[in-house]
């Protein structure tokens, strides 16, 4: 061990907490004590950036370095292929590498969790060991041919409903202990670690252990607020002013049951001399809308309570400190490869794409942002590093279960609206502008109008202008801009194409008759 160089990496994802939730942010409710400690000692980040608005392809981004056009992971191709991963890269240099979450996009079945010498998922429906067996054979399948993609989204769907189902009432317990007691067996048992954790608590729907929900939310019935995003967001559902208020304090009361478990797992790192010798990363891959702008969860949207995510970085070359410039997520690919004195670059298997490190894009390096000193061919790469960059494509997923809300209902919803649109963002601290492909553009001054309820979009604020020129050269560098608005329509047909094992299994399962 040196001051300078921890020999380990602990990454944590707290997937969907919005950073003004936080008590290092500036939240007036004491959701996160353990995290307010954390940030005595750690670099806060004021204006981090996702590079998208959920899970899956923010978590490519994090293990690939690159931005989600160049990695291709998203609903469309819900899976990471021809690209090495940080954990693979780590892995070949020797690091004990362990990836524990309870979100059922990072599993073997998406390949990212690839490169992992160890993992688990404890997603309640489908635990990583399923999705790595038949029905992920049969998942890419139909995800591969236009003909099957009704029937996944049709799959996908079911497991939306069983998992609101069993994660309510009495299926309600935490995966986040387990997570927590995975991760301190695997550091124990480890010279030199990278260990990755995603906590799902503050993910729809709500359900938070009773302790935790008597602080935040007394007297609520978690059962008795609405739980799916898509009802409200399709116009099936009102949610009045007190219901909100019951969904925040519930939202609250789960991210402090991911902050006491946190505060167990760094109290154990110092316990055993651990702490002073691993750099440690807390973020959100995202954030969530309840009610803001007529939306609810993370769709349809690139607003900036969902991207704008909470940073915290624990390492001695940035001390404690509150940085106001710029990040993206997308840098700490670069950042940890940094800490561990890792080049990279090297494709773990033929024909992949393999990042290097650019100290550019860490946070560590003196060079940081310094573009002009770039090593990579990075579309990011652009005006003195004063931009991020956001993208957001089709969500097929949540699109099949908007239209069944609705239907249910008897809505019928118009394809010239943000559902069916593709989006693109650039944003610096002062302004930001979306180009979308089927509705207005939408840009806003977020130093002025942080809310973004003013769009100025078509004015000639120069700010605005200016942005909108570095997302243009940002589409430029990534094969132009989405203007071309797809096919709503998802065919309907057969599953003769899929194997015998395959369809066996998803009888089994009763998806099939």
């Amino acid at each position: 061990m040196t001051a300078e160089s921890p020999e380990n990496v602990l990454f944590v994802v707290m997937d969907t907490v919005r950073k003004d939730h936080l008590t290092p942010y500036g939240y007036d409710r004491p959701t996160t004590p353990g995290l307010d400690q954390f940030a005595e000692e750690a670099t806060v980040f004021e204006q981090a950036v996702a590079p998208a608005p959920w899970t899956l392809p923010v978590h490519a981004s994090l293990f690939t370095g690159m931005y989600p056009s160049q990695h291709g992971a998203d609903q469309e191709n819900p899976y990471l292929e021809g690209a090495t991963t940080l954990a693979e890269t780590l892995s070949a240099a020797g690091y004990d590498t362990a990836c524990y979450s309870s979100n059922a996009w990072i599993t073997p079945y998406t390949h990212l969790t690839d490169g992992f010498d160890e993992q688990d998922n404890f997603f309640e429906v489908m635990p990583g060991d399923f999705l790595s067996g038949p029905l992920a054979k049969a998942w890419k399948t139909m995800n591969d041919s236009d003909t099957l993609r009704a029937l996944a989204d049709k799959l996908v769907s079911l497991g939306n409903t069983a998992h609101e189902y069993l994660a309510g009432g009495e299926g309600a317990d935490s995966k986040t202990p387990t997570v927590i007691d995975q991760t301190i067996d695997f550091i124990d048992d480890s010279e030199e670690f990278f260990a990755f954790i995603n906590l799902m608590d503050a993910h729809l729907p709500y359900h938070p252990p009773e302790e935790y929900a008597d602080e935040f939310a007394p007297g609520v019935d978690s059962s008795e607020v609405c739980q799916n995003s898509k009802e409200y967001n399709a116009g099936a559902y009102e949610i009045e002013d007190d219901e909100w208020e019951d969904i925040r304090g519930l939202y609250d009361a789960e991210i402090a049951h991911i902050d006491d478990q946190l505060t167990r797992l760094f109290d154990h790192l110092k316990e055993t001399d651990q702490w002073d010798d691993t750099m440690v990363v807390v973020c959100a891959d995202h954030g969530e809308l309840h009610g803001e702008h007529g939306l609810y969860g993370h769709e349809f949207c690139l607003y900036d309570p969902l991207i704008n995510v909470p940073l915290m970085v624990k390492h001695p070359k940035l001390g404690a400190d509150r940085r106001e410039d710029q990040v993206e997520l997308v840098d700490l690919y670069h950042t940890v490869l940094d800490s561990l004195g890792v080049e990279g670059g090297e494709p773990a298997s033929p024909g992949d794409e393999a990042v290097a490190l650019d100290r550019t894009r860490s946070l560590l390096s003196a060079d940081y942002r310094d573009f002009a000193k770039a090593t990579n061919d990075d579309p990011g790469q652009l005006r003195d590093g004063e931009y991020a960059f956001v993208e957001y494509s089709r969500p097929v997923v949540e699109l099949k279960q908007l239209e069944e809300k609705a239907a249910s209902a008897n809505i019928v919803l118009g394809e010239n609206t943000r559902f069916y649109s593709r989006m693109r963002s650039a944003r610096r601290t002062d302004a930001k502008y979306t180009r979308i492909d089927r509705i207005e553009d939408e840009a806003f001054r977020l130093d002025t109008d942080p809310d973004e309820l003013e769009n100025l979009a078509d004015s000639d604020d120069e700010a605005i202008r200016e942005t909108e020129a570095a997302l243009a050269e940002f589409e430029d560098e990534i094969g132009g801009a989405w203007t071309d608005a797809l096919d709503t329509d998802v065919s309907d047909d057969s599953v003769d194409q899929m194997d015998d094992e395959a369809q066996e299994r998803l009888r089994d399962l009763g998806y099939l008759e």
